[in-house]
């Protein structure tokens, strides 16, 4: 299974190596599995594919069609199986490549990428900001990255520990110079995974439930975040202090977390009940405290300092006064017996919190922490002594590394984030109001009077809630789910669940409505007017985006709502949500009404005094928000970031950001880095001229037309939908414990974007991501003329936010491909509304293409990212094959064939292609 394709630039030579390496292990491994006969025929299919790539050769995709049609079912298997895990093998390769390259550039020493924490301190440098401005940003920045649990990573998590135990091996290929011993263990241990992610199963026999997703969530902890968040904050403020702008303040505050919505989300999942969020919290706690009980293990064994050869601090003294190990062995070495005492604490605050945990025998009761401030602060105890005594160098090594980790991770571990759609909340707040007020028929009043009523409640001590009612389960579970919150603030902090979120909302009785409930729950108390958390509403469809200033200025306008905002740091949390306004709008118009909302939120909150913060709603793909976060960050209009920022991380992302530790590190200080960037440099961005967003605003409208026309108001356009795409397979595919639509029966509107986004990206059209630019752009070209198309192209080489738009476009047009997508409509039995539908598509597929290259200048897509190119050049052959074999698999189960290797064989394709495109959700 080797790339025979010799067009890498010299400097793109080791990724081919590692990929042929790969392959060729890829196919012994068929080989000795399966066979000389199934070996063969993959070979066969593979080398035509390749040919057929290459050199547009008819005949070689005559030979392809032929030897992929006429496959039997456990052939056809065979074949999904080998070019799926040639994929997952392709991405190992490209990720450990990059890593290379970062690293080469490093010790190279030439000028800092854009990206880097040392490119944005120089940006800084440049443009005059002392080391005050720098201090003052990092004193009150918020950066966070949110894992969520939706349903786009489709590889099992046993999957992606094959990939993560090949990825060390190539890793240490890399770094080492290997005697030729051990290049040949390496070899093997290669040859070993490979082989042991070819005999592990792709698909997962059951659906996910919310308790899975929270562990494979938690993985990623131990794998990435426990280690290389502190190693960002520390490389940080070492090239701060190496700046001189850290003289002000020795260590910076957490202000980079990461969050999740796993275990809180419960919009449209009935599996998230307030016992899962409880588990949850606890699963989550018990992740933190083990790792801080094992890193003090190992302190313990490490800081062996004899009292009579280095003095100690009578604060570390009183702290080894008070340990439980009375070995006379240990007496002369205080900093053991300091970190024996902490250790035995911490696991009395385990047991506490989680229970038992394995920790040293104690021979006299110890008291838990009752904070995680209170462990900090032992810990300090150990690093003030260290440093006052001449041991600075212990102190800056794994002690640094734990005392960030529990700064920011706490006895919580992630912040988790509550959700639910303002319609529960609506009948929560109506079933409270009528059973304590008869006759208040809350769901017939008008905005103005709810916004009254609801005012009238918050401010009252009274509850609504009676213990001698019986309410709905719908409102019981409400209720319960937000007093396990009011109990985690009590257990854990009030970090461990900092923000109730809104979806669908429209008005500013759903952010009352929220905090209603939050009184009712203990969240919220009106005698004081402090607010325990954060209420953030997320506007999502296109008309609520253009809504969004004006239900922002009226919630402002409120006096008492502003008072408990005072509890909150005068800050304010808006979401902004990409994928429901991409699937409402389409992808011009959503990504302008987010620009628009933006920047009359920023005028808002300017005019009422108050800080706004941002948390983005992206996914994975294009169609949903995606893209180089650096990029999309940079290209917020001017004070969107103001040094804080949230993002969501979805899905397949997830691993592909955080799987590997390195990766993961430089992902993260992309976002400090971006951040500050986009807070602090003056020149980051030019002034959008009043004819750019003129234009935009003729792009929009048409471009929306064009969208509407073909998805809401087309006859059939759902049942092409669903005949031309796995939209029904995706549901049965087990990647997740949330439904994929919100009601039973189908309608668009009701489906969720993350299926929408995916279906279309399986058969290679991605409409989501670029249908109407072109005839947004042609009908502008044919209104201005010549002097239209040089303004687009002044608009795409000036203004970060049209190029960001434009480079997201080029990205995913070049990962389609119309004529597989023309197969997948020959899925759809009504001939002329197949001919209809795919014609104005392939029509509208073309005019964008044609209009892109246009603006941006390119010869052929992508041409601006040629490492990109060459990486989707070379994974088409791979990619395609997949695409056929489902096509016809489809096919035969659309005709009634009852083989359950057919729908097996349907499920591992989707599987295949989703790891070739690598963000399809």
């Amino acid at each position: 299974m080797e790339d025979h394709d010799a067009s890498y630039a010299s400097k793109d030579l080791p990724l081919r190596e590692d990929i042929r390496l790969l392959g060729r292990m890829l196919g012994d491994t068929v080989r000795e599995q399966e066979g000389e006969q199934v070996f063969g025929r993959i070979e066969h299919i593979r080398q035509h594919s390749i040919r057929f790539r290459r050199d547009e050769d008819a005949d070689a995709r005559q030979a392809l069609e032929g030897a992929l049609d006429t496959l039997s079912e456990d052939d056809t298997l065979h074949v999904v199986r080998a070019f799926s895990y040639f994929s997952h093998l392709a991405n190992i390769a490209e990720d450990q490549h990059h890593i290379r390259r970062s690293r080469t550039h490093l010790i190279a020493g030439t000028a800092p990428r854009p990206g880097s924490l040392a490119h944005a301190l120089n940006r800084a440098a440049e443009n005059g900001l002392d080391a005050a401005a720098l201090a003052d940003f990092f004193k009150s920045a918020l950066i966070g990255a949110v894992l969520t649990a939706h349903p786009t990573e489709v590889q099992r998590k046993s999957i992606l520990n094959c990939r993560t135990a090949i990825a060390r091996l190539l890793d240490t290929r890399d770094r080492m110079t290997l005697t030729p011993e051990e290049r040949e263990a390496n070899d093997e241990a290669l040859r070993r995974g490979v082989l042991t992610l070819w005999q592990t199963r792709m698909l997962r026999p059951a659906k996910l439930s919310v308790s899975d997703e929270v562990t494979n969530g938690l993985s990623f902890y131990r794998q990435t975040f426990f280690t290389e968040l502190p190693r960002v904050y520390a490389a940080i403020e070492d090239q701060l202090a190496a700046s001189g702008a850290n003289t002000i303040r020795p260590e910076l505050p957490p202000f980079l977390t990461i969050g999740s919505w796993i275990g809180g989300d419960r919009d449209g999942n009935p599996f998230v009940t307030a016992e899962v969020l409880a588990t949850t919290l606890a699963l989550q706690s018990a992740c933190a405290l083990n790792h801080y009980l094992q890193e003090l293990s190992t302190l313990t064994s490490q800081l062996s300092l004899a009292s009579q050869l280095v003095p100690a601090s009578a604060a570390l003294l009183a702290l080894a006064a008070a340990s439980p190990d009375d070995s006379p062995h240990r007496s002369d070495e205080p900093y053991r017996r300091a970190l024996g005492a902490i250790q035995a604490r911490l696991a009395a605050t385990h047991e506490r919190l989680s229970g038992p945990a394995s920790a040293p025998d104690s021979p006299r009761p110890t008291q838990a922490y009752d904070s995680a401030a209170a462990l900090g602060a032992d810990l300090d105890v150990v690093h003030q002594s260290l440093v006052a005594n001449g041991s600075t160098a212990l102190a800056r090594g794994r002690l640094r590394r734990l005392r960030r980790a529990v700064s920011v991770f706490g006895f919580h571990l992630a912040p988790i984030d509550l959700r639910q759609n303002s319609d529960v909340h609506e009948r929560v707040v109506a079933e409270l109001l009528e059973h304590a007020h008869p006759g208040t028929a809350y769901l017939s009043l008008d905005e103005a009077a709810r916004i009254a009523l609801l005012r009238k409640e918050i401010a009252s001590s009274r509850p609504l809630h009676s213990p001698f009612v019986t309410y709905s389960q719908e409102t019981a579970d409400e209720l319960a789910i937000l007093r396990v919150a009011r109990d985690a603030h009590r257990r854990f902090g009030p970090a461990a669940v900092p923000n109730c979120i809104i979806s669908k909302a429209e008005g500013v009785s759903d952010v009352l409505e929220v905090a209603l409930l939050l009184k009712e729950s203990g969240l919220l108390d009106p005698r004081e007017g402090r607010l325990a958390v954060n209420i953030v509403p997320l506007f999502e469809t296109i008309a609520d985006l253009e809504a969004s200033a004006e239900v922002m200025d009226g919630l402002l306008a409120l006096p008492d709502y502003r008072r408990l905002l005072e509890s909150r740091a005068q800050t304010q949390e808006v979401m902004l949500g990409y994928s429901d306004s991409n699937k409402d709008g389409g992808f011009l118009t959503s990504g302008w009404s987010l620009y628009k909302a933006e920047i009359a939120l920023v005028e808002t909150f300017r005019r009422h005094g108050l800080r706004l913060r941002l948390f983005h709603g992206r996914g994975g793909s294009v169609g949903r928000g995606g893209g180089p976060s650096y990029d999309a960050i940079l290209a917020q209009p001017a004070g969107a970031v103001q040094g804080q920022i949230r993002l969501t991380e979805q899905g397949e992302v997830i691993a592909a950001k955080y799987g590997n530790p390195e990766v993961g590190r430089r992902t993260l200080e992309v976002l400090v880095s971006a951040t500050l960037e986009a807070s602090l440099l003056a020149d980051r961005e030019a002034t959008a001229e009043p004819c750019w967003l003129a234009a935009m605003d003729e792009l929009s409208a048409t471009a929306f037309r064009a969208y509407r026309d073909l998805v809401y108001e087309t006859p059939g356009f759902e049942r092409y939908f669903r005949e031309s795409t796995v939209i029904d397979e995706i549901a049965h595919l087990n990647i997740g414990s949330r439904p994929s639509a919100r009601k039973q029966i189908f309608a668009i509107e009701d489906l969720r974007a993350i299926p929408w986004v995916f279906s279309w990206a399986q058969c290679r059209l991605m409409l989501p991501g670029w249908f109407g630019f072109g005839a947004a752009v042609d009908a502008y070209l044919a209104r201005h003329g010549d002097a239209g198309l040089e303004r687009l192209q002044a608009m795409h080489r000036n203004w970060p936010f049209f190029a960001t738009l434009l480079s997201n476009m080029d990205m995913v047009l070049a990962k389609s491909d119309i004529a597989i997508a023309g197969r997948y409509a020959s899925l759809v039995r009504d001939a002329s509304l197949r001919d209809t539908i795919f014609s104005r598509i392939r029509a509208e597929h073309h005019a964008t293409t044609t209009a892109l290259l246009q603006v941006t200048g390119q010869a052929a897509l992508l041409d601006g990212n040629p490492l990109l190119k060459r990486s989707i050049r070379h994974r088409f052959p791979y990619l395609d094959p997949l695409n056929h074999v489902q096509v016809e698999l489809l096919r035969r189960q659309r005709e009634g064939a009852a083989d359950e290797r057919i729908q097996r064989g349907i499920h591992l394709s989707i599987n295949g292609i989703a790891a070739g495109l690598r963000n399809s959700g």
